[in-house]
């Protein structure tokens, strides 16, 4: 099973874009047991031990990123002007608390200002549109003079949501922030280690974790091009639909298994490979989901185009609210997926491989 204090480490850490320092320390704890560096960049690698150097590479890839803010100006009231760091739906960002990272490295909690409806004007109390301009982060001060001296907090200081990872063992579900994806990078890390004494491998794993993801997928055009793979596996902490659609519609619902994506806005899937993971997943027993995504993106739009046509299998673990401050996801599926993408490896062999190669 997933290590939960992993699950744990890599949600809580904070990380939005380009500020993934804190996710590096908690990926090179846990994996120590590969050979693992980092760039300037905050794109990590690790590499098996037992990699030969001489077969096809797999890259296992995985954002490390959340999204989050950045602190703009600073008003003379002592309120932190704040510009969105990746996707956010502004009514879903006021009265939350977060989390100010000042470049002494302190952490300063915050409130995201609300309105109370005792000043809102009518016309306020009618309109459902928000403009990010009118939010703000309170950190209890007075004055631009309290924040700066007193708190140490500058322009370009980064901000996450203030979210604490809790595991509910009655029914096996996890409440906590940065799903997308910090669930991807919990598995990277599983995956190798389910693989770290299999001496009979048909390929060599490197797994990618990929920087700023969320700003544009930036890290993934640096780690496809350094490992060059000759074909990918794809983690993402995928938006759960099993709120929104009934049974049939649904593609990515807690507790049904691994979303395996066949297309979105960036790729259209390897069909042998997609094949091949669904024949392994029914003859394992491993539940799994199948998804065609009108809307979204993964890191596998850059990987599939990297330096030679890549085959990349996108697996995603479904997780509520993604994009917000508070995520749920199954702890089931976080296990469904690991263990797809080792049978998904250790089977690979010279006919699987020209299959999806389409030799």
């Amino acid at each position: 099973m997933v290590d939960i204090n992993l699950i744990r480490d890599l949600t809580n850490a904070f990380g939005p874009s380009g500020f993934e320092d804190d996710v590096v320390k908690v990926i090179k704890e846990y994996g120590s047991e590969f050979d693992i560096e980092s760039d300037s960049m905050n794109n990590v690698f690790a590499k098996l031990r037992n990699n030969t150097g001489k077969k096809p590479i797999v890259m296992l890839d995985a954002h490390s990123d959340e999204v989050g803010f950045i602190v703009q100006h600073i008003t003379s009231k002592g309120l932190l002007s704040i510009l969105n760091v990746g996707g956010w739906i502004n009514s879903n960002i006021p009265a939350h608390t977060v989390k100010i990272k000042n470049t002494k490295g302190e952490i300063i909690t915050g409130v995201i200002t609300s309105k109370p409806p005792h000043f809102m004007t009518d016309a306020e109390r009618a309109s459902d549109k928000l403009d990010l301009e009118s939010i703000y982060i309170d950190v209890g001060a007075t004055s631009r003079n309290e924040v700066v001296e007193d708190f140490g907090i500058q322009v370009g200081d980064p901000v996450m949501p203030d979210v604490t990872l809790q595991y509910n063992d009655k029914n096996g579900t996890l409440l906590g922030k940065a799903f997308d994806n910090r669930l991807g990078c919990v598995c990277i890390i599983e995956t190798m280690k389910a693989l770290l004494d299999n001496n009979s491998l048909a390929v060599d794993v490197v797994g990618g974790f990929a920087s700023q993801e969320e700003v544009g997928m930036r890290g993934a055009q640096i780690t496809s091009q350094v490992v060059a793979p000759d074909l990918a596996i794809v983690f993402e902490g995928s938006p759960a639909d099993d709120l929104y659609y009934d049974e049939f519609q649904a593609q990515c619902a807690l507790k049904k298994g691994v979303q395996i994506r066949h297309m979105d806005q960036s790729y259209i899937s390897n069909t042998e490979y997609i094949s091949y993971a669904k024949d392994l997943a029914d003859k394992n027993g491993i539940k799994y989901q199948s998804a065609v995504r009108r809307r979204g993106s993964t890191n596998a739009g850059k990987i599939h185009l990297a330096h030679k046509a890549v085959p990349v299998l996108v697996l995603g673990i479904p997780s509520r609210y993604v994009h917000t401050h508070y995520n749920f996801c199954a702890l089931e599926d976080i296990n469904s997926t690991v263990d797809l993408a080792v049978e998904v490896i250790k089977n690979l062999n010279d006919n699987s491989l020209n299959k999806i190669f389409k030799r």
